[in-house]
């Protein structure tokens, strides 16, 4: 019998999960091994005896294996980010200040260095930013997660270190600029922002920008590090270039970053403090969007300098000339404290095993990690 278009099934992921190939499955449930390709491509549908005879040879229940599309439960999210056209997107879901967020994996989004599983599928609105969401896991797995949007590669190494502590912990981070993650925070898409931008009037880290963007919003800013920032050059520095003005008298190229982005903003104060102009700077119409950008049109021979940590430039083997010292801050709105998912992730800022990657990175300072350094 040809299977419905609205039953799914599951049999090839939970047979090659056991190890198992087609023939060891056939022969334990006695059946073809033709009989198992159809019905994994989806040409055939098994009666209840042999149904009932897969599951038994698996070891699960036969709604573990074949399911209607229909049943599938959804909810409903709001989109972060507009995206083109009516069709079917995949999202990842977070449950924020009780209400379902969407997130769209499309584009670079859709990766880190694998493709990211999606929580769900959803057709894609015209006039609204609500969408149905069918979910793809369990519904229990998607309420125990944590959302962070920063800047720092350090925030990928602490979703792994969390996830592993916390098997059930499911840790969603975003690459965002400081002012980005901030006004994501704002719109309650994540818990967490992480920043690192500096004030020279009133000369604070973070503090001004957070009371300006979540304005009557109560938030606490929990310290990672200070790390140090400054110009990222060719391995050696064999231009030997000291500050902005060396870049240009030797007819340098810089790398620039987006307005926003904590990189930006001590370039362009650097900038005023050397009183230089950014159309003086070769290469500073061209723009990339992280830290680690930076490094590669460094490695790469694009250009010969850019904005950056010595972290990162340690980790791509270049050179660098410090500037300044930022502190990096994790920013989260007090009603997202007492949240499980939020907890198990500050909760990981002390362990041992973390402090100690965190050193043999180099680049930081954390000897106050985990510390309150404001209320707003």
């Amino acid at each position: 019998m040809k299977l419905d278009a609205n039953v799914c099934n599951n049999l090839k992921s939970i047979r090659t999960r056991l190890g198992m190939s087609q023939q060891d499955l056939a022969n334990i449930a006695g059946v073809t091994r033709q009989a198992i390709s159809s019905v994994e491509s989806g040409q055939y549908a098994p009666s209840v005896a042999i149904s009932l005879r897969l599951a038994k040879a698996l070891g699960c229940q036969v709604e573990e294996l074949f399911w209607l599309e229909d049943d599938l439960p959804e909810v409903e999210a709001v989109l972060t980010k507009p995206v083109p056209s009516e069709q079917q997107l995949r999202v990842s879901l977070a449950k924020i200040g009780g209400q379902w967020i969407a997130y769209p994996l499309i584009g670079k989004d859709a990766f880190r260095m694998e493709m990211i599983p999606a929580d769900g599928k959803a057709h894609i609105p015209t006039t609204t930013n609500k969408v149905q969401v069918q979910l793809l896991d369990d519904i229990d797995k998607l309420h125990n997660t944590v959302v962070i949007a920063g800047c720092t590669p350090v925030i990928s190494f602490l979703a792994k270190a969390t996830e592993r502590w916390y098997p059930q912990l499911r840790v969603h981070y975003h690459f965002a600029n400081s002012m980005a993650a901030l006004r994501s925070l704002d719109r309650g898409e994540v818990h967490i922002a992480g920043m690192h931008l500096y004030d020279p009037e009133t000369e604070e880290h973070n503090i001004p920008f957070v009371r300006e963007a979540l304005a009557d919003r109560s938030a606490v800013l929990i310290t990672l590090g200070i790390w140090e920032e400054g110009l990222m050059v060719q391995p050696g520095n064999p231009m030997e270039i000291k500050n902005l003005a060396d870049l240009v008298e030797l007819g340098g190229t810089i790398i620039n970053r987006e307005p926003g982005s904590g990189s930006r903003m001590l370039l362009e104060r650097q900038l005023n403090k050397e009183k230089i102009s950014l159309d003086t700077l070769k290469g500073s119409e061209r723009i990339v969007h992280s830290h680690q950008d930076v490094a590669l049109a460094i490695a790469s021979g694009i250009a010969d300098a850019g904005v950056s940590t010595s972290s990162i430039a340690a980790a791509f083997g270049l050179g660098f000339v410090p500037l300044h010292q930022a502190r990096y801050d994790l920013v989260i709105l007090k009603e997202y404290l007492e949240e499980s998912p939020v907890q198990q992730f500050l909760g990981i800022l002390g362990h041992r095993l973390v402090q100690s990657q965190l050193k043999v990175l180099g680049g930081y300072d954390i000897s106050k990690i985990g510390e309150v350094v404001a209320t707003i």
